[in-house]
């Protein structure tokens, strides 16, 4: 009687069956080239269609505004006991300025005005030797400066979520970058989205002061209380100096570590990954081919 070893029969078979496989792949070996061949040359040719996008990134810091918040703390007590409020509306600018800077409202009022917008939403393609941009003309007719077909405020907004991009770091510094086919532009847009910034919360920082002071002033009027005309007039003074920073400090929410600039290297398209990624898919694909062919019976290979 003979003994045969489990273990050993089935190593012997899975081995066999290892050897009859790379036996079928090695018989399909010209098919398998020749897919990946013609996987690779559409790749390249795919990745040298695609234009090149640069990203320009400007580093900023919050501008502090823990002084100012000081000063009008000190009578902060007395103007409670008066029935005034004197809070400051710019303590929380930075956190509300990441979120307003990709809002409807903001891209409507403060970018859209301020921006061509056939950059956004017809470019084609950009001449890097003139920096001249070409436009699609479909869309955009760069001769006649007319549309074949305008894009709405919305939508237009939303190729704008696309291209820019502001978060938070964990050292509390905030980065901010705009990607666009000409580097140029996203320079320039990158700049334009931190001066806005800081002009819309600077207009309405002041206008609230101003409002306060109207305020203030008819209050004033209004009492015969020496001590409340007394708070009222610091909270007057306190006001004027809160103004006065508004209109002199050029960064009021955010300031430039690292102002953005004319990048060199474009960010996109990584052609190397998108040749790789086409060879690797037509030999995956030949294989499967040739292991479907040999094993449904589709296709005899010797």
């Amino acid at each position: 009687m003979n003994n045969i070893n489990p273990k050993k029969s089935s190593f012997t078979e899975d081995e066999i069956d290892i050897r009859k496989l790379l036996h079928i792949l090695w018989d399909g070996k010209i098919f398998i080239a020749a897919l990946t061949s013609v996987f690779s040359i559409t790749a390249v040719i795919y990745s040298l269609s695609l234009p090149n996008v640069y990203q320009s990134n400007g580093l900023l810091s919050p501008v502090d505004e823990s002084s100012s918040s000081q000063a009008l703390g000190n009578i902060g007590g007395l103007a409670s006991l008066a029935g005034i409020d004197i809070s400051s509306g710019s303590g929380g600018n930075v956190a509300k300025a990441l979120e307003k800077a990709r809002t409807f409202s903001f891209f409507k009022d403060n970018i859209l005005p301020n921006i061509f917008l056939p950059d956004l939403v017809a470019m084609n393609s950009w001449d890097e030797e003139n920096n001249t941009i070409i436009y699609n003309e479909k869309i955009f007719n760069q001769k006649t400066q007319t549309w074949s077909r305008l894009p709405s405020d919305q939508k237009s907004h939303k190729w704008f979520l696309d291209i820019i991009n502001l978060k938070k770091n964990n050292n509390g510094l905030v980065t901010v970058s705009v990607k666009h086919r000409s580097p140029y532009i996203a320079q320039a847009w990158t700049e334009l989205v931190v001066e806005q910034l800081n002009n819309f919360y600077r207009n309405k920082d002041k206008l609230e002061a101003e409002l306060a002071i109207d305020f203030l002033n008819t209050q004033m009027l209004q009492t015969r209380h020496t001590e409340i005309k007394q708070v009222i007039a610091q909270l007057i003074q306190q006001r004027m100096q809160q103004l006065t920073l508004i209109q002199a400090n050029e960064f009021y929410v955010f300031s430039y570590l690292d102002p953005p600039l004319v990048e060199e290297q474009k960010i996109e398209p990584n052609r190397k990954s998108i040749s790789i990624l086409g060879a690797v898919l037509g030999v995956l694909l030949g294989i499967l081919i040739i292991l479907i062919q040999h094993y449904l019976g589709y296709r005899k290979l010797k």
